[in-house]
């Protein structure tokens, strides 16, 4: 795992991006879970589940959320992914410094 670099505090896992929108976003906004998914166009359910951490940023939600914010998908689906990316290389910890690495070179 020497070669991956996730987050600066390797030891501490990524904010979820749900919790960014539960702690941070929505009351700044001021504004409900019922209003903002509406806004959003997505099921309370759905945005709920994110708030909870129980479903991670998919590409059609960083859209929605990057209009939302005004901030773009961008940062929303990269949250998404350090997240995911820290917890896989917790999960296959040692495993990962097994595979070998390999070099792909342009055919002569």
């Amino acid at each position: 795992m020497d070669d991956i670099i996730i987050a600066e505090r390797p030891n501490r896992a990524p904010t979820h991006p749900g919790a960014i929108l539960r702690e941070d976003v929505l009351p700044h906004l001021n504004i409900t879970v019922t209003a903002a998914a509406l806004q959003l166009g997505v099921t309370r359910q759905q945005l709920h589940r994110v708030l909870a951490e129980e479903s991670g940023i998919s590409p059609e939600m960083a859209l929605r959320l990057g209009k939302f914010c005004g901030n773009g998908p961008t940062i929303w689906i990269r949250m998404q992914e350090t997240f995911d990316l820290w917890h896989a290389a917790k999960k296959i910890g040692s495993k990962l410094d097994k595979i070998p690495s390999h070099k792909i070179t342009e055919p002569a």
